[in-house]
């Protein structure tokens, strides 16, 4: 399984950018989905992550710092996962990873451990 992230970008505060993480080797529509970011000198931090229910339907969660800003949203016939990020402020300045996994304990997890696959990262900027 590879992923590959990518969407972004410079952008000014109060701005949007639309992150992508396409999947390829198996399809992982069933799979637990999550971003996660590490800004310069900190840790990798959790962002969000995609629930599989069953059937077609997922839940999401948000990390306290991104929630109501950001949405989570999954393509399986794509086998995609998008971040929408509205009103960008520049802590949210970091790269940008996806990660995937297919144990019971990756689905909805907020751990990076509990991930098996994970891209490449993208970088966001959001300075004016």
């Amino acid at each position: 399984v590879q992923l590959q992230a990518s969407g972004g970008g410079l952008v000014q505060p109060g701005g949007s950018l639309r992150l992508s993480c396409v999947a390829s080797g198996r399809n992982l529509g069933s799979d637990g989905m999550a971003w996660f970011r590490q800004a310069p000198g900190k840790e990798r931090e959790y962002v969000a992550a995609s629930r599989f229910l069953g059937g077609r339907a997922y839940t999401s969660y948000y990390s306290n710092s991104v929630k109501g800003r950001f949405t989570v949203s999954r393509d399986a016939a794509r086998n995609t996962m998008y971040l929408q990020m509205n009103s960008l402020k520049p802590e949210d300045t970091a790269v940008y990873f996806c990660a995937a996994g297919s144990r019971g304990g990756s689905n909805g997890s907020a751990l990076s451990r509990s991930y098996d696959y994970w891209g490449q990262g993208t970088l966001v900027t959001v300075s004016s």
